[in-house]
């Protein structure tokens, strides 16, 4: 394995407390800066008209029955519509298409004082997503700097009032999704490391693992990639898994990089505790009743501009940290602020640009699987 170590200021997550107000200053880097894509609402908006042929491109992550997905605008594979794809929500919200009840199967929600995260399944031919498409890794940045989808925008109100976040990643296709998005950061890790966005070829349980079956709280885990390797005087150092590609730069030959050997699993996958079940997820909207098709004409661009809006974000002392309930105490890792490309998770055909060492940390987990 291709090792790069990672020598960190000794760091050790102490508990935190619950958020009853909203948060009013953010660190560097958490909030977007960028403007709103040019297809969607300028808030985020509870209640919006039905509309299966929208083009707006603006998420929202806020609970386990009130979230969205990209997907694309008509059938076809994630790698050919990156650029273009659209916003699904499970409620009616920004403008969006609505998620056909039944197209969700399971979903676990986790909340972190670092990020917050959807875990899914269900058909995603409801989606426009093929049903053996390998599907692909969304993110902020793109091979352009301008967004895959270009045009994308994410919010949540998860610190207690909506707001737009710079960084976020989104895994889906083959009959899952993984969507994290960063809504904090510190000295020690920022929001650009906790949603680092390029182990794709690994996929979900590689970079978001999770096995419980409710909502729970959860030990933190080792950001995706990263294996301890030995502490010494008090500061723990890891080594890093580099996806393995080929590239061709502009000029000159054909450039390999990355390790031979893919590891079988993320160090440790963290265990649960307090698990409460709930039962399912459902608009109670029949699109058929309302003569509303989910598969609009075809696109002939992506629309929007980069996809980051408009925020004032204040430095803060860069000190939040989390709860663990189990095995897992040890330090987080600092992160680095590299631009990815969107690229597919098919792990045979596809090429991908630079892959970075860094990746993402987890706090106090709540986890919920729909029965």
């Amino acid at each position: 394995m291709l090792r790069a170590t990672a020598t960190l200021a000794a760091f050790l997550l102490s508990a935190s407390q619950s958020v009853f107000a909203a948060q009013t200053s953010f660190p560097l880097g958490v909030l977007a800066t960028g403007t709103m894509g040019v297809t969607n609402p300028p808030e985020p908006t509870l209640g919006t008209a039905i509309n299966q042929t929208s083009m707006a491109r603006l998420l929202t992550v806020n609970s386990v029955d009130d979230f969205c997905l990209f997907a694309p605008p008509t059938l076809q594979s994630i790698s050919n519509s990156e650029t273009i794809e659209v916003a699904w929500c499970t409620k009616p919200r920004n403008n969006a298409r609505l998620i056909p009840d039944g197209t969700i199967s399971g979903v676990s929600f986790l909340k972190t004082d670092f990020y917050v995260q959807i875990i899914g399944y269900g058909d995603l031919t409801k989606l426009n997503i093929p049903a053996d498409d390998f599907g692909g890794e969304l993110d902020p940045h793109g091979a352009y700097g301008t967004g895959n989808p270009i045009g994308g925008n994410v919010t949540s109100n998860i610190t207690g009032a909506d707001e737009h976040f710079a960084e976020w990643m989104l895994y889906i296709g083959n009959g899952q999704f993984c969507f994290r998005v960063c809504t904090n950061a510190n000295s020690t890790y920022s929001a650009a490391a906790m949603c680092w966005h390029e182990l794709d070829q690994v996929g979900c349980g590689f970079v978001m693992p999770v096995t419980t079956t409710e909502t729970c709280d959860a030990d933190v885990a080792y950001p995706p990639g990263w294996y301890p390797t030995a502490t010494v005087n008090g500061t723990p150092e890891f080594s890093s898994f580099a996806q393995r590609f080929t590239y061709t730069p502009p000029s000159g030959p054909p450039v390999t990089i990355g390790d031979l050997t893919t590891p079988a699993a993320a160090y440790f996958t963290p265990s649960s505790s307090n698990c409460v079940t709930t039962s399912t997820i459902s608009n109670g909207v029949n699109l058929a009743e309302l003569g509303l098709s989910s598969a609009p004409s075809a696109p002939t661009s992506g629309a929007g501009t980069t996809g980051n809006t408009a925020k004032t974000s204040g430095p803060t002392s860069g000190t939040t940290s989390a709860t663990s309930t189990g095995t897992s105490n040890t330090a987080a890792p600092t992160g680095s602020n590299t631009s990815s490309a969107a690229r597919s998770v098919n792990v045979n055909d596809q090429v991908y640009p630079l892959v970075a060492l860094w990746a993402l940390i987890s706090g106090l987990s709540a986890v919920v699987l729909l029965h």
